[in-house]
């Protein structure tokens, strides 16, 4: 699969079918799942947008649509079996075929082991850990009956880099770069390349919607090494690239989409 608005040929994404799962975002707002889906539609892809809720992943779809992209939604929880299964069926019943699959489910997390409960624990790696595991199980086979192989992009985050108060939070999302590693590993010599983004703090409507003030999100932006704040379209961007065939010799790898936050000291994060 091929990154560049100008020439859309160029990223090798046109008549290739894309699963973006967590493809919804609230209102007209642009989180990363809804900016990936917008940009490979851009660059050609069909694109099925998944959401568990029918209202956010139908609004993406409809924008993707306005600009005179190909899409469809499905309603889905990736926690569940059956809906994972049925989002790729319905991806092979609208387009005809699967050539790519975008891993952008998660919940966040705060506190120790010791301030934490089981349940909590548990509930953070099935939906940040567990539901790419399932997505994939169904997504890769129907991949290699379309014939050219495929890309799969799993999303983690820097807090699987730089530890910070998050421990349930920041183990997930480890476990999503070690994921990624192994399936590259195992669907390669199928021609199937997975990657794994880890965005740093970008301005999103998950952040948004939780009230974060000015002050949060002026320390957010000073973090940066380039001192401006990230956005989904920044980590969008990234995903494009590494679904495209600009990424064909890719696989297996971590691309940090955090204006060089990670650079800087470890910190507790205190702004959300």
């Amino acid at each position: 699969m091929i990154g560049g608005d100008a020439e859309t040929e160029s990223f090798g994404l046109d008549g290739k079918a894309v699963l973006v799962v967590g493809g919804g975002a609230a209102g007209e707002g642009i989180g990363n799942g809804r900016a990936a889906a917008m940009l490979l539609a851009r660059a050609g892809a069909d694109v099925m947008v998944v959401d568990r809720q029918a209202e956010l992943a139908e609004a993406t779809a409809r924008m993707i649509r306005d600009e005179g992209g190909s899409a469809a939604a499905v309603t889905g929880d990736a926690t569940r079996e059956d809906d994972c299964r049925n989002m790729v069926a319905q991806t092979l019943a609208a387009f005809g075929r699967l050539d790519g699959l975008v891993n952008n489910v998660g919940i966040g997390s705060r506190g120790s082991v010791v301030a934490m409960s089981q349940t909590e624990w548990q509930r953070v790696m099935q939906v940040n850990v567990e539901t790419m595991y399932l997505t994939s199980r169904f997504a890769i086979p129907a991949m290699l009956e379309s014939g050219d192989g495929g890309a799969i992009v799993n999303v983690s985050s820097i807090s699987a880099l730089r530890p910070r108060g998050l421990t349930a939070y920041t183990t997930s999302k480890g476990a999503v770069i070690a994921l990624t590693r192994a399936m590259a590993v195992d669907h390669g010599p199928e021609g199937i390349r997975v990657n794994c983004v880890a965005p740093g703090p970008v301005y999103t409507p998950m952040v948004y919607e939780r009230g974060m003030s000015d002050a949060a999100r002026e320390q957010r932006r000073k973090a940066s090494l380039l001192g401006m704040e990230g956005t989904g379209w920044d980590v969008g961007m990234a995903i494009r690239f590494l679904m495209s065939a600009q990424a064909r010799y890719v696989t297996g790898q971590t691309l940090v989409v955090d204006g060089g936050v990670t650079l800087k000291g470890p910190e507790r994060d205190s702004a959300g």
